[in-house]
């Protein structure tokens, strides 16, 4: 039988019916142990995946039941509400056993269902089950009083191959072909009458009928149960084609005929569909799946009618075929049965025949999803995956790294698309690649955390920036992903509303419905014929005749060669440049696909071929598209030839695409209801809906933009007039393009996943919606984010539907095909058109409308783009200009994009581009107020729409409605603490101030304070302050600070802008001689003194080293002085923790400062060179510091040459300051050591401090100190003092001095007695090495400081010997020492004469201490230099007292070693020594006397000389 196949829809899948939540509950079995024993196959067939729908009370609640191949002994019960939205509740019960395809539920009372389901082992579980499925979170058994459970293998032993049910009873069909029904209602499993069998016989003739029909009966192959005129017919198909009906109340059969009429001989009955019977009618449906014996692999599905009349007897006759629907085997998946239509499932789509009408052979085909998805990621057979890549390097001149993301982000879109996303394909797919989630971890996840999962594991799985790579990272990807798609949503059954003609897909794993074709996509699809023969069909009312029927065709079909000679692909690379990240501009794209038309692929694509496929085939394949390409052009050629030819006239033709375009631009409905639009599951099917319709009507505009644009190109070789070409130009492309910019609207709206909302904002979200009083816009808030959750959705709480629309798909029950479609209609509309169709404003006005809704919901990067394609195709227009300088919609638009970046600025993005988006917001804004009537427009924008508040009131002037608007947008950048932005509108609102506020009235409208300009101007000023402090930009801060006229607020910034710089240690800034301080001097200094004093001392940066530096830079020394002594001042007095190191850094600092101060006290005249500590000090006056007594204030006289200026009595000059210096460095080197020393003024020396000084060996200060203080005798005394200690050091041992030092001196280096020496030799103790060298320091010091010091007292080198020598008085003197007192007197023929030190000074000090081996020799050196002089220095000898000698110190030489003698100490030692002192002396008197009497005879002869000349 022929037939007739149309494709008349398409499967919609329903948004988020992937994401039921489940609650599982288990069934405990008392009859397990029975089943071990039954037979494991008991009834046939196995559930390789079951689902059913069931109808039940409320006419919006389906319930499915669904079995899984995967989870055979799982049920899951699944409530399909169309009244609200996903994810419902579902329940999932777990059985003990393997079930079978045999599940039944029925509603037993108002929320209560009774579900009856077999297992394969033959036991039948009934449950009674509660509606509030929430229930059964508590329960992890389900309850035993709703259990009923009982064996069929117990009612005989033959296996089950069919079953169906009613409310309260079960009938089954056997393998012997008998059947049996079972009284669930009415009966216990144990009672007498559960099981009834279905007989032909009564009485004795029963036992025969039992006994013969296993041999005229064969095998049960289907069962069904249909209520007709009230009475329960069971129908049962048997094998051999015997079909027979019974009734189940009387148990008796009532029809029984064997199928002998089949289209086919030699055919099997496999299966029997009985359908709803209308009220009126005495036909009931049947329909019987055959299987052709005589031709493998076919199978067929014949429709027929049983025609009943129901009198006393019931009268039935089985009508002959109406219909045969051959298909391949295995092909049929589900069939659904009327009395007027039967809708058949198969692997290739759905196909609805109707049987109402006479033509009933004509089919009605929708597409299922599979071809869909295919197609949407490349991996149907004619849309390659390839041309992507070509098209992309072809049409891309940019730099090569912008391909990869480029790629990758229409792959991302096109894997995110309503009705390709698939929460469990994608958990399966990267299963792939070892990524797992736990179910929480995973439904966590937004669209942006996806997609960042899947973007990093394609770039970690191919080599980074290169763009073969990436893409067949995502080629893999996606065949991946379709694999598992196909796998985990295959299809199960249908559910349908006979009523309405609704019907609904049941996949494994997601429920769809169907939705019919719209004119434009039946016209596409349509054969030639039915385009020529039924024109009305496709809505071609509009075209005058069938030439012009035929031309269209022609165009059509030259349409399709262009876009299958692209391929899909080149949509899906216009799309992501339109509304993704560009990688070419959108006036760019159309002239560079039609370059690839004309030429080919570019050579990049050349030489990406050689790199992936090698040169010998990248060259065959490049001849290969050469010659398509040459076919291509060929074949376009003569075809538009053609159609120039019939239609005798380009103008024509044109005429014909105009036409056709307008299927292409929406329908305009005016929608007249107020209705608000609630979440549910119709919202979900009328958004996929429209985003299938809106991908079909974009790539069919597209299409004919490029068929047009290639007939400008090749205008010249079809003879096209250059009329024709300008009218394409300015008429047909501006027309196209706008219909493209509507339709990419609509499909941007439906496939675009709406943003999460920020965290830090949700508080002022949740305000702006006024959500909280209702759960239903609760629930929409909580989706926003999330991958089934689209912009469209957002829409829909705003559009306002029309109840006298057929269109109308918001009821609350499942939707026809008719439905579907025209609902798309109502709802396109409203979003290009709005509720009135209005057209004044080309969309403009209304996608601003569409926008606030975005904004409201916090879309604003979608918001953004939609702005952003309304405002580019606004530009195209011939009345773009109009609509910038009139009606304000301009401005509106403007003002709506500039707080759309200002918010995405605000949203974390990297700083180059949130830079970015700041700039553009800035020139929005601007762009915004200078629209004409920006005022009035923008006043008009309600304040509950989520975006800040205007505050604009009553019409203002051009300059007062700029100054408002610019402070306005200050302050929302200031808002968003974008800095940047508020300076650049606090400076544009100041050129504005004075033409605003006029200078009669000094006030303005948008003035209600009543502000001055000088106020105004002030307060902007510091505003330009506030927001360039906060960028760093410290000139401009300074800057914005002596510009403000307003001395108050000036006042205010600059106590700030101190403050500031001390925050972030920028002080430098102050003193760096680049501020014109212009009168700010003093209040700066005044500010900084303010800080001073209120900072705590150690302050980084130190305010009063930034008072001496301004001060410095400004050249007033005495000031820079005072400043920092101040702080030394508080370093000294404010107490100090006991932290060392804290104490040795207040010294220092201390130090730091007085000689800071002393440097420009030498830069002050000397007779100005002194400052008052006092000065400025009257904010110290705490406990911290002393109290100063009152200053005695002297009337000072003028400078002049002559006078001397009259001073304070509390002054300090450089002298003061510099002993403090001495004070302080001695008690930090103290410090050093661990000593601690209290400072109590310069007024006296500290004496104290010089002796702990000694005491640390710090020699050089205790001198300095000294030096400092000391003067005269006192310094002498305190140097003999010191010099004493430090001789001291040098012993060995230092009893009863007062200088300890350390504890044990070392000996060896010291010149010791020989005693001393030889015990020191022989020690065994090896740690006097170290000791050594320290007295041997010791020794060294003494030399040094004696020498250096030796000029202030002569006397130093006989107290250094006198101290040695009462020490130890048979020490031997170091002979540096003893060269000090010799080298005193360095002409040896005066004898032993010199000052302090001198060689009688070393002959006394050796006698007093008994050294008189040492007394002699020096003696003995003595006299024997005196005696052995020159000839040349007797003269000098002679003279009268030239010599000296110590005579009285020789004398007590003689004496006592005369005592010593008598004593008996030393007598030989003592004998020797006289002797030889005898001898010297003796010889020196008789030269002496020798040297007298010559010295007298001269003086004689010097006498008579002189008389004798007298």
């Amino acid at each position: 039988m022929s037939r007739k196949w149309r494709w008349a829809g398409a499967e919609v899948p329903i948004i988020g019916s992937d994401s039921f939540k489940l609650i599982e509950v288990s069934v405990s079995s008392s009859s397990i142990d029975l089943e071990l024993q039954s037979h494991p196959n008991f009834i046939a067939p196995h559930a390789d995946g079951y689902a059913s729908c069931t109808l039940v009370g409320d006419p919006s609640l389906h319930l499915i039941l669904r079995i899984h191949q995967s989870l055979p002994n799982t049920l899951d019960l699944l409530p399909l509400c169309f009244s609200r939205s996903f994810p419902s509740l579902g329940l999932r019960i777990n059985f003990p056993c393997k079930l079978s395809s045999f599940a039944f539920l029925f509603e037993l009372t108002s929320n209560v269902y009774s579900l009856c389901v077999l297992s394969l082992s033959g036991i039948v579980f009934l449950l009674k089950i509660s509606a509030n499925f929430s229930h059964y979170e508590t329960y992890p058994i389900f309850p035993q009083q709703d259990l009923l459970e009982f064996n069929l293998f117990n009612y005989g032993d033959i296996p089950i191959t069919s079953a169906a049910a009613t409310f309260g009873s079960l009938v089954v069909g056997r393998n012997d072909g008998s059947v049996a029904s079972f009284q669930l209602a009415t009966h216990h499993p144990t009672a007498p009458g559960f099981i009834q069998e279905l007989r032909e016989d009564s009485g004795i003739g029963r036992l025969w009928g039992l006994m013969s029909r296993g041999r005229t009966v064969g095998a049960v192959q289907d069962v069904a149960i249909k209520e007709v005129q009230g009475k329960k017919l069971v129908y049962v198909l048997h094998s051999g084609g015997i079909f027979r009906v019974w009734d189940l109340s009387s148990r008796s059969r009532i029809f029984s005929h064997t199928i002998t009429n089949l289209s086919v001989e030699g055919a099997s009955s496999l299966k029997l569909w009985v359908g709803e019977t209308n009220s009126g009618s005495s036909d009931i449906p049947l329909a019987i799946w055959y299987k052709y014996t005589s031709e493998v692999g076919m199978e067929a599905i014949d429709v027929c009618s049983l025609r009943s009349s129901w009198g006393k007897e019931p009268i039935l006759s089985l009508e002959p075929s109406m219909l045969s629907v051959p298909m391949e085997e295995g092909s049929c998946i589900d069939v659904k049965l009327a009395s007027d239509r039967i809708w058949i499932l198969k692997d290739s789509g759905l196909a609805i025949h109707n049987l109402s009408h006479n033509n009933v052979e004509e089919a009605h085909c929708y597409a299922l999803q599979e071809e869909f998805v295919a197609d949407m990621l490349f991996q149907s057979s004619e849309h390659s995956s390839d041309d992507l890549l070509s098209i992309t390097h072809s049409i891309v001149t940019s730099p090569k790294d912008y391909i990869v993301p480029f790629i990758s982000s229409i792959f991302i879109r096109r894997l995110f698309h309503p009705g390709v996303h698939h929460n469990m394909v994608f958990r399966a797919t990267l299963l792939d690649y070892n990524r797992q989630w736990t179910d929480s971890e995973f439904q966590s996840l937004t669209v942006d955390g996806l997609k960042k999962e899947i973007i990093s594991l394609i770039e970690h799985e191919g080599i980074a920036e290169s763009p073969l790579s990436i893409f067949y990272g995502w080629k893999n990807f996606c065949s991946r992903y379709f694999h598992h798609w196909c796998k985990n949503n295959k299809p199960y059954g249908l559910f349908v509303n006979h009523s309405t003609g609704a019907v609904g897909l049941l996949r494994k794993n997601s429920v769809s419905v169907f939705r019919d074709l719209e004119k434009i996509e039946l016209l596409i699809d349509g054969s030639s014929e039915e385009f020529v023969d039924r024109p009305s069909s496709f809505g071609l009312e509009v075209l005058d005749d069938v030439s012009e029927h035929e031309i269209l065709f022609e165009v059509l079909r030259c349409i399709a060669s262009i876009s299958q000679q692209l391929g899909k692909t080149a949509s899906a690379i216009v799309y992501e440049s339109l509304v993704g990240k560009p990688i070419i501009s959108a006036e760019e794209i159309v002239p560079r696909l039609l370059k690839i038309l004309e030429t080919g692929y570019s050579s990049s694509v050349t030489a990406l071929n050689i790199s992936d496929l090698g040169a010998d085939v990248a060259r065959e394949k490049g001849l290969l598209d050469h010659k398509n390409l040459r076919k291509f052009s060929v074949d376009m050629l003569l075809s538009l030839l053609a159609v120039g030819k019939k239609a005798a006239s380009w103008d024509r033709v044109l005429n014909v695409i105009e036409s056709y375009l307008q299927f292409l631009v929406p329908c305009k409905i005016i929608q007249n209801s107020d209705s608000e639009i609630v979440l549910n599951l119709n919202t979900s099917i009328l958004v996929q809906a429209t985003s299938q319709i809106a991908k079909v009507m974009f790539e069919s505009t597209l299409d004919v933009l490029l068929f047009v644009s290639y007939l400008v190109n090749i205008s010249g070789q079809i003879s096209m007039l250059h009329d024709d070409v300008v009218r394409i130009q300015l008429e047909l492309i501006p027309m196209i393009q706008e219909i493209i910019s509507e339709w990419l609207i609509i499909l941007f709206f439906g496939t675009t996943p709406s943003e999460s909302p920020a965290i830090e904002d949700f508080s002022s979200q949740l305000s702006s919606l006024q959500i909280d009083s209702n759960i239903e816009k609760r629930s929409w808030n909580e989706k926003l984010g999330k991958c089934d959750f689209t912009l469209a959705f957002i829409l829909l709480l705003h559009s306002q539907n029309s109840t006298g629309d057929p269109s109308h798909i918001l009821s609350r029950r499942l939707p026809n095909p008719q439905e579907v479609t025209g609902s798309v209609r109502g709802f396109t509309s409203w979003i290009i058109w709005g509720k009135t169709g209005e057209e004044s404003s080309s969309f403009l006005r209304h996608s601003t409308q569409l926008a606030l809704i975005l904004l409201e919901h916090g879309q604003y990067e979608a918001a953004q783009c939609l702005l952003t394609l309304v405002e580019a195709n606004s530009q195209k227009e011939k009345i773009f200009r109009s609509i910038q300088d009139t009606g304000g919609d301009w401005s509106v638009l403007q003002h709506l994009l500039g707080c759309c970046l200002l918010a995405q600025a605000q949203c974390g993005l990297p700083g180059i581009l949130k830079e970015k988006k700041v700039t553009e917001a800035v020139c929005c804004f601007f762009r915004a107020s200078s629209g004409q009537g920006a005022c009035e427009a923008l006043q008009s924008l309600s304040h509950n729409t989520g975006l800040p508040y205007l505050g604009l009131n009553g019409c203002l002037s051009s300059a007062a409605w700029k100054l408002q608007y610019y402070q306005w947008a200050m302050q929302i950048f200031e808002q968003y603490n974008i800095s940047e932005g508020s300076c650049q509108f606090a400076l544009a609102a100041l050129e504005h101030v004075d033409e605003a506020v006029g200078p009669e009235d000094d006030n303005y409208d948008g003035n209600p304070q009543n502000e001055s300009a000088t106020s105004i101007k002030g307060r902007l000023w510091a505003n330009v302050f506030k927001f360039t402090l906060d960028l760093n930009l410290l000139h401009d801060a300074y800057c914005a600070i002596i510009s403000n006229p307003d001395e108050e607020s000036k006042y205010i910034c600059l106590r700030r802008f101190v403050i500031v710089l001390y925050e972030r240690k920028a002080t430098k800034f102050l003193c760096d001689g680049q501020l014109p301080f212009v009168g700010l001097a003093e209040k700066i200094e005044r500010e900084l003194a303010w800080k001073a004093e209120r900072s705590d001392v150690f302050a980084r940066p130190n305010p009063y080293k930034l008072l001496y530096a301004f001060e410095m830079q400004r050249h007033n020394w005495r000031r820079a002085a005072n400043y920092i002594y101040q702080y030394s001042t508080r370093l000294r007095t404010e107490p100090l923790s006991k932290d060392h190191q804290q104490i040795l850094l207040a010294l220092q600092e201390r130090l730091n400062g007085l000689s800071a101060a002393i440097n420009a006290l030498h830069l002050v005249h000397p007779a100005y060179a002194w400052i008052d500590p006092l000065l400025g000090q009257t904010s110290f006056q705490n406990e911290n510091y002393p109290s100063k007594k009152a200053k005695k204030i002297v009337k000072e006289q003028p400078a002049g040459n002559d006078i001397q200026p009259q001073r304070l009595h509390s002054y300090i000059d450089i002298q003061k300051l510099e002993k403090e210096f001495v004070l302080t460095s001695a008690e930090y080197l103290l410090s050093m050591e661990n000593v601690k020393w209290t400072f109590n003024g310069i007024d006296e020396a500290p004496l104290d401090l010089v002796d702990l000084l000694v005491q640390r060996n710090l020699y050089d200060m205790a001198f300095t100190v000294l030096l400092n203080f000391c003067k005269g005798s006192r310094l002498k005394s305190e140097l003999e003092r010191v010099f004493s200690a430090m001789s001291l050091n040098c012993c060995p041992t230092k009893v009863g001095s007062s200088y300890s030092g350390n504890d044990f001196r070392t000996h060896s280096l010291l010149l010791t007695s020989s005693k001393d020496e030889v015990v020191l030799h022989n020690s065994p103790d090896n740690t006097l090495t170290t000791k050594q060298h320290k007295a041997n320091g010791q020794w060294e010091t003494l030399e040094l400081y004696l020498e250096k010091y030796k000029d202030f007292h002569a006397g130093l080198p006989v107290v250094v010997a006198e101290t040695l020598l009462r020490m130890d008085s048979q020490i031997e003197l170091p002979l540096w020492l003893v060269h000090k007192f010799k080298d005193g007197q360095r002409d040896r023929t005066k004898g032993m004469t010199g000052q302090e030190s001198s060689p009688a000074t070393l002959l006394r000090l050796y006698v007093d201490y008994g050294r008189y081996t040492e007394a002699t020799n020096l003696l003995l050196e003595y006299i024997e230099a005196f005696a052995s002089m020159k000839p040349a220095d007797i003269i000098n000898r002679k003279r009268p007292f030239a010599v000296w000698f110590p005579y009285t110190t020789i004398e007590r030489l003689w004496h006592q070693l005369e005592e010593l003698t008598k004593l008996g100490h030393m007598v030989d030692q003592c004998e020797k020594l006289k002797k030889i002192l005898h001898g010297a002396l003796l010889n020196h008197l008789m030269l002496q006397k020798v040297d007298s009497d010559d010295a007298i005879s001269r003086f004689d002869q010097a006498v008579s000389f002189s008389n004798e000349a007298s």
